[in-house]
């Protein structure tokens, strides 16, 4: 199947609100970006579109090779759904949606899935961290509280098969403040910046022969 990726990026310094009362501004918007780049770098190979509406974040994407729908006035569900139709327009069959909050990412790929509806749930069961579908289902999404639910609802409404994947590393999702130590006990800031600093790093060229 000929699959995207849509990533919907909240502008970096009104992001992650809620963590306000353990993280200051400049160090919030550091980690939404440094999060946002890792599900877009987790999205390799497939194609990824940003859908924004802050100038920032416009420029960011596109220096990570990303397209960019400009979404202003739209919220969430418009932008998402805006980004489904680029990709049904661009000819891609299925649209993977992940949200930019997710430090564990590491692919996106096998998610994309084959027909019907793939839904991620975060790990409460309750919010939607990616979801998978056919481009050109015309898929009304619903994000917030409950958003899980209501995604399952929708796919059922549309007659789509409905897969739930259990995954571990997508389900964790930086929202408050206790979300900001991942299982392993690893500070997310920590693991992010590691990640950052191995995708400024070049490979290690090969060894030269001895003498």
């Amino acid at each position: 199947m000929h699959s995207a990726v849509v990533v919907p990026v909240k502008a970096f310094d009104s992001a992650k609100r809620r963590l306000a009362p353990a993280v200051g501004p400049e160090a919030r918007a550091h980690l939404a970006r440094s999060m946002a780049e890792a599900v877009i770098r987790a999205a390799a190979p497939l194609p990824v579109v940003v859908v924004c509406d802050d100038p920032e974040v416009r420029t960011w994407a596109r220096s990570l090779g990303a397209e960019v729908r400009w979404t202003p006035g739209l919220g969430l569900d418009g932008a998402v759904e805006a980004g489904v139709a680029w990709a049904a327009d661009e000819g891609y069959d299925r649209v993977v949606v992940a949200h930019a909050d997710l430090p564990l990412a590491t692919g996106l790929r096998h998610v994309a899935g084959s027909q019907g509806v793939v839904l991620v749930p975060d790990r409460r069961a309750d919010g939607t961290n990616v979801i998978a579908l056919p481009a050109a289902c015309g898929f009304r999404f619903a994000y917030g509280p409950g958003s899980f639910h209501r995604h399952r609802a929708e796919a059922e409404r549309l007659g789509l098969v409905v897969t739930v994947l259990d995954d571990g590393a997508l389900a964790w999702d930086v929202d408050t403040p206790d979300d900001l130590v991942l299982p392993s006990g690893e500070p997310v800031a920590d693991r992010m910046a590691a990640l950052t600093l191995a995708a400024a790093t070049p490979p290690a060229g090969p060894v030269p022969p001895l003498p």
